[in-house]
């Protein structure tokens, strides 16, 4: 455990508020692979993603999953537990060795009360993520596997994850996961965008050659 964490990273606070949640929190590293939380479990802390890229995911059966989205660095996890959520509401994978700074939730609180700008910026932050959601569960009701396999492709080769050589990290699983389809069905779908020149296939990373054309699966569905 370490104490490094720079408060700055989370918008320009006061000195009262950084010394605040320097009391309140700790700082652990996960290994490529942890789990960081579990869903339903008992939620004291929200987490603080310093470094490293962090899988979220529903468990919605036995061996069952819906991957929801990827953190990266600066973005917290967890947030509902602020405002009353007494367990963790999905659950969370170190897909790189990462970097986690534990906040207790009722510190964090504290800070958002004393600092309504800071309030704001984390609230849009977080609205951003239900937007994301909203998206998952229009993807997974209305859409046939090539469009949710499309809308994952374009969801991973957003521009927040171009840096981060992503695909590096996620199995063919893991991309069925986000598309919510079987990995024989994201493996299929994938040969065949290969073979149509939307996307380029080189090991386990993947590029989007036509995006017009895989933004028209996705919306097409």
């Amino acid at each position: 455990m370490t104490d490094k964490m720079d408060l700055s990273q989370l918008h320009q606070l006061s000195a009262s508020n950084q010394e605040l949640l320097r009391h309140k929190k700790k700082q652990l590293v996960y290994q490529k692979g942890e789990n960081i939380f579990k869903q339903g479990a008992f939620a004291p802390y929200v987490m603080f993603v310093q470094t490293g890229l962090v899988k979220l995911y529903l468990q919605t059966g036995h061996n069952k999953q819906i991957n929801i989205r990827v953190a990266k660095p600066g973005d917290l996890l967890a947030f509902s537990s602020v405002f009353g959520e007494d367990s963790y509401t999905y659950s969370s994978l170190a897909l790189k060795d990462s970097e986690i700074c534990m906040i207790d939730k009722e510190g964090l609180k504290q800070v958002l009360y004393d600092n309504n700008e800071f309030a704001m910026k984390i609230t849009s932050s977080n609205f951003k993520n239900e937007k994301h959601l909203l998206n998952i569960i229009s993807s997974i009701s209305h859409k046939q596997m090539r469009g949710k396999l499309a809308t994952a492709l374009l969801y991973l080769s957003a521009k927040e994850f171009l840096d981060e050589q992503i695909f590096q990290y996620l199995s063919r699983q893991d991309i069925a996961n986000f598309a919510s389809i079987t990995a024989e069905s994201a493996i299929k779908f994938l040969k065949e965008f290969e073979k149509e020149g939307i996307i380029k296939i080189k090991g386990k990373d993947i590029t989007i050659e036509k995006l017009n054309e895989l933004k028209d699966i996705s919306e097409k569905g």
